[in-house]
């Protein structure tokens, strides 16, 4: 599918010395929590609702409207490309995340530890989390017992309950299901289901599923590991190659690092609170002019179905924002990739709030920063592969479109 949206926007950028800030609070969209309100609603936010006074404000959806989107798509949307086009498995972005050195014709799997019943069904989608030192345990003993001679396998640690899998060899395809159900109380799925291929590669994973129950049956907790977003590396236009911007990511988690590294971005740092992710980023504009800046713990506690955790790590986020403001950024881009309300513990559909500080907004101003101010700002309801066209035009990035 042709991307003449994002075509467009690639011939009218071109560079200047503007410093774009996108300062992502991973999950920030909410729902009101059973009449409690939103995260940013019950979060005291003071920095943010000042800036709220002299920015414009706007919901944005991921996708479209009703969209539930993954990691991927979301922030995809964020950096520009369309991510009904630009469609990758969570594979690949976990294989890029940890600088694994993934090849044209390799396929790589997200994998999770988690936990089954006596049944079979899944009780735990991460296993209780367990921690990154455990499963360097448990994926030294997977490395050990499980194997083909269909391809070369390679089992990897991520972080916490997550790995990865890559598949090397000739002829392999991503045409394979995800055996991740997504949801308690359900059984494995099998990866060669209908409508997905049941050829060499769909074999091969589900050979290796069967054997990952067989060696970790004993396990207390992390008794087997479900797969999902299974792909290939893609052949895509960088962000450099669209935007004319020399950009860089702080991230503590390897799924964002390799978001950003499949775009072409440099990695500053792996910071992971909200003072170190700030301090980076003022150091980071020396060097660069678009800096993607990302804090996961607002998505963490949304899916551990605690809005008053969310709300607090919005409020540290939050205090630690005056060491962004002293740098003064020419525009700057608070928001999230997706909305992630504690009810649900999991992402949803719901458009998630934006916050754009820029030298040329016009209002109506809001006294806060929240999903209900955010639907009488200046921006009003749109797609988040808009944001970047926005920026740059803010930050005098984008020529003038025709005669």
């Amino acid at each position: 599918m042709e991307d003449k949206y994002g075509n467009v926007i690639s011939s009218l950028a071109e560079a200047n010395d503007k410093k774009i800030v996108m300062l992502v609070l991973d999950g920030l969209g909410d729902c009101d929590n059973n009449g409690k309100g939103t995260a940013l609603q019950i979060a005291s936010t003071p920095n943010m609702d000042k800036l709220a006074q002299k920015s414009a404000l706007g919901l944005v959806h991921p996708v479209s409207p009703g969209i539930t989107p993954g990691s991927g798509p979301g922030h995809l949307g964020l950096f520009g490309y369309d991510p009904v086009i630009y469609q990758i498995g969570r594979g690949v972005l976990s294989a890029l995340g940890i600088g694994f050195p993934l090849e044209k014709g390799n396929v790589a799997a997200r994998m999770n530890f988690c936990t089954l019943d006596e049944q079979g069904r899944v009780t735990d989608r991460r296993a209780g989390r367990i921690s990154t030192d455990r499963n360097r345990e448990l994926m030294e003993k997977i490395r050990e017992n499980v194997q083909t001679d269909e391809a070369e396998v390679v089992f990897e640690t991520v972080a916490e309950h997550r790995g990865l899998m890559v598949l090397k060899g000739d002829d392999l395809d991503d045409r394979v299901g995800d055996t991740d159900p997504q949801e308690t109380g359900k059984k494995p799925l099998d990866p060669a289901r209908p409508p997905f291929d049941s050829g060499r590669t769909a074999r091969i994973v589900k050979e290796l599923s069967d054997r990952f129950r067989e060696v970790l049956k004993d396990e207390p907790e992390a008794n087997m590991l479900i797969i999902r977003g299974i792909a290939q590396l893609p052949d895509w236009p960088s962000f450099h190659e669209r935007y004319r911007l020399h950009a860089t990511a702080i991230a503590g988690y390897p799924m964002y690092r390799g978001i950003a590294r499949l775009l072409g971005m440099d990695i500053w740092s792996e910071a992971l609170d909200p003072e170190a992710i700030l301090g980076d980023t003022i150091k980071a504009m020396e060097e660069y002019d678009f800096i993607f800046s990302h804090f996961k713990d607002t998505d963490k506690t949304g899916e551990d179905g605690n809005i008053e955790r969310k709300a607090e790590a919005i409020e540290k986020m939050d205090a630690a924002l005056p060491l962004l403001l002293e740098g003064e950024p020419d525009v700057l881009i608070i928001t999230g990739d997706h909305a992630t309300p504690a009810p649900l513990k999991s992402h949803s559909w719901h458009p998630v709030p934006i916050l754009l500080k820029a030298p040329y907004t016009r209002g109506p101003y809001q006294e806060n920063f929240d999903e209900i101010a955010a639907t009488r700002g200046e921006l009003g309801f749109f797609r988040s592969r808009e944001i970047m066209p926005l920026a740059m035009a803010h930050a005098g990035k984008l020529k003038k479109f025709g005669a």
